[in-house]
């Protein structure tokens, strides 16, 4: 697969105050000393511009846990308009609130219709378990509508470091809750975020069982990606790693430079898995 994009930034979290200061009211401050950077609030006319110059693309992602947190939600509809106004330098993935049953499988129509790519879902922030069978029709509707489902997997910055972690509970987001998930659904792609530590070994098993089910590294400094993971990384499971930042929160230029310096910025990494799987 050949294009003139170097990389797609497979997870983009919006730099606007919507998400930081709306949805992430309380929480920001907290992630900010687990990932040692001060987040920066920017347009995403700026946004924009610094994914140009990187020669990348980034997926950026809407959010609903209004259940869960009583934050609120960065609107689907806020993430499709723009894609539509910097179609060259964003994509973009939903999001649905798995408590809101019904109306969560008729928003999941609602973002394939928007044109997005797929549906985010952060499963220690929304309070859910992935593998629980009241969630199912929502997972079915992403495969029947062709839309990838993305999830947090593993520890969180979000809460990181304080008393009851901000009441977050990080055991709603082992990757072996997606397992049953992707047995049930063959024809959906899976898609775990930040590769699940400390429970990486869990998933990277799973990745092996299962070719629908892919791994972002997003939310790391590549320098600091365990070498297991890198292993597989660069061999077996070459097809199924994504390349991602986790921005605002770690910066992409950072990311791509240590990936260069540790020999892994391939074309397979850093383009053409995630333009496959995003149907671009």
């Amino acid at each position: 697969m050949s294009s003139n994009l170097r990389a797609i930034d497979f997870h983009v979290h919006l730099p606007t105050p919507d998400w930081l200061d709306g949805s992430m009211i309380g929480y920001v401050e907290v992630a900010e000393a687990y990932f040692r950077s001060k987040v920066e609030r920017q347009s995403l006319e700026q946004l924009a511009g610094k994914y140009r110059d990187l020669n990348a693309k980034a997926v950026l992602l809407a959010w609903d846990a209004e259940t869960a947190t009583g934050r609120p939600r960065v609107p689907n509809e806020t993430v499709a308009a723009a894609v539509r106004d910097f179609p060259d330098a964003f994509t973009g993935i939903g999001s649905v609130d798995p408590h809101k049953g019904p109306d969560a499988v008729e928003e999941i129509a609602n973002i394939a219709r928007l044109g997005l790519r797929g549906v985010k879902f952060h499963p220690s922030l929304q309070a859910f378990s992935p593998d629980d069978p009241q969630f199912d029709p929502i997972w079915a509707a992403c495969e029947r509508h062709g839309l990838l489902a993305l999830f947090h997997t593993g520890t969180s910055g979000i809460g990181a470091r304080q008393p009851g972690g901000q009441g977050i509970r990080i055991d709603y987001a082992h990757p072996l809750k997606l397992d049953a998930v992707a047995a049930a659904h063959p024809d959906l792609t899976v898609v775990a975020a930040h590769f699940g530590w400390p429970w990486h070994m869990d998933l990277l098993a799973i990745a092996l069982h299962k070719t629908n089910v892919y791994i972002d590294i997003s939310g790391w400094a590549p320098k600091r990606i365990p070498s297991e993971v890198v292993r597989e990384l660069k061999g077996r499971l070459k097809d199924q790693f994504v390349w991602g930042s986790d921005f605002p929160f770690i910066d992409p230029r950072r990311c791509l430079a240590e990936v260069d310096e540790l020999g892994l910025g391939t074309e397979t990494l850093l383009h053409d898995n995630a333009a496959r799987i995003l149907k671009l």
